[in-house]
């Protein structure tokens, strides 16, 4: 349950930061003069590197989601072999 409240707290964080860096990349942006051209494109990429970010942060959150279910879908087969080996020593099987 730890290793879960970890995850949605990074994710939490990680949403926090993306929306803080891209308010204050436009507050920068608008207040910075350029011109309309030279904004719109920076105001593009910038958006596209955000994307990019928040895309690969998810891909890494789902990877660690995965191995997490992984080792709890293991741990439910070694117990279950645990309970086995128990149950047939008590049978004196």
């Amino acid at each position: 349950m730890a290793d879960q409240e970890q995850e949605n707290q990074f994710v939490n964080n990680l949403g926090w930061f993306v929306a803080g860096a891209v308010v204050g990349m436009t507050a920068a942006v608008l207040l910075t003069p350029q011109s309309g051209k030279k904004t719109r494109k920076f105001i593009s990429d910038t958006t596209q590197q955000g994307k990019d970010a928040v895309t690969d942060a998810g891909k890494e959150v789902y990877g660690r989601g995965k191995d997490l279910v992984e080792k709890g879908r293991q741990l439910v087969e070694d117990a279950a072999d645990l309970f086995e080996r128990g149950r047939k020593l008590v049978r004196g099987e």
